[in-house]
């Protein structure tokens, strides 16, 4: 684990002081909980798979042209990110009825959606993140309108996006959260950046052809074994072998930053400051 300062715990992951200005370093633990933390087990290796699951589809939105915060994968369990000012919001973006979106309209899961929904939820432990409308964003300024239109084009783009990776491997993407975070240039202009994780545990992933959930429901319905469902998944992208070995070597310390982003993305704004969330 990294000895610089930690600078926030959450449910499943670490923060710490990057080494350099504007950075900071990621750690994924075991941890693994449910309904807001009422549920919680330690389920050994599963901080590593979340790590390089993310590093991998981090790494595959950056290269089609979709920023993230993500810069490298330090080890089996820290990856160096970009220091950005978290928005306040989870985006989820459904394909197929399930979960909350079944149990709220008193519908059958597995239906497939005519079109994706996007739903957004206030980041709030203590409230249960409650879901929440474009005007309540707007309103207690949260987020500006420029800003919600640039995170719902970024949210259906990595939805076409993860739905043909995950195709291509024989999964479906049910749905899945997005977290976002705004980075500011030396001129006050505000970016949008892809934050948190992609992984398992913030995606509904079903074999295509059987049904069986590969994500964290089964920990939630006490339905089988994440474990092994979440090594499933790193499988078939090809990030473990057939042993569960992982088929990258375990890389070192920090090194010199070389950050991976391939594209020069336009801002949301000039010299505007949206409130803080407080």
């Amino acid at each position: 684990m990294s000895r610089n300062n930690p600078l926030y715990e959450g449910k499943a992951k670490i923060l710490y002081e990057g080494p350099e200005p504007g950075t900071i370093i990621q750690y994924f633990k075991d941890d693994t909980t449910a309904g807001n933390g009422e549920k919680h087990e330690v389920i050994s290796g599963k901080g590593v798979l979340n790590n390089r699951i993310s590093e991998y589809l981090l790494t595959a939105l950056e290269e089609i042209g979709i920023n993230t915060h993500f810069i490298k994968t330090l080890n089996m369990r820290e990856q160096l990110v970009k220091a950005v000012e978290i928005i306040p919001i989870e985006v989820v973006v459904r394909n197929i009825t399930a979960g909350s979106l079944a149990k709220r309209f008193g519908v059958d899961e597995g239906i497939v959606l005519p079109q994706p929904i996007i739903e957004y939820y206030l980041k709030s432990d203590k409230l249960n993140d409650p879901m929440v409308t474009r005007e309540h964003i707007t309103t207690f300024e949260w987020a500006i309108e420029e800003e919600l239109e640039e995170i719902g084009r970024i949210a259906l783009r990595v939805n076409d996006f993860l739905t043909g990776l995950f195709k291509s491997v024989k999964i479906r993407l049910v749905d899945f959260k997005l977290e976002f975070g705004r980075v500011y240039d030396e001129e006050g202009n505000i970016y949008i950046l892809v934050a948190d994780e992609i992984s398992p545990d913030s995606c509904r992933l079903w074999d295509v052809e059987t049904g069986q959930k590969l994500d964290k429901d089964l920990f939630r319905r006490n339905e089988g074994d994440i474990a092994k469902a979440y090594h499933e998944v790193a499988r078939r992208l090809g990030i473990i072998d057939g042993d569960n070995n992982v088929i990258d070597e375990e890389k070192g310390n920090v090194q010199p930053i070389t950050p991976v982003v391939k594209t020069n993305p336009s801002p949301i704004t000039k010299n505007k400051n949206p409130k803080k969330d407080k």
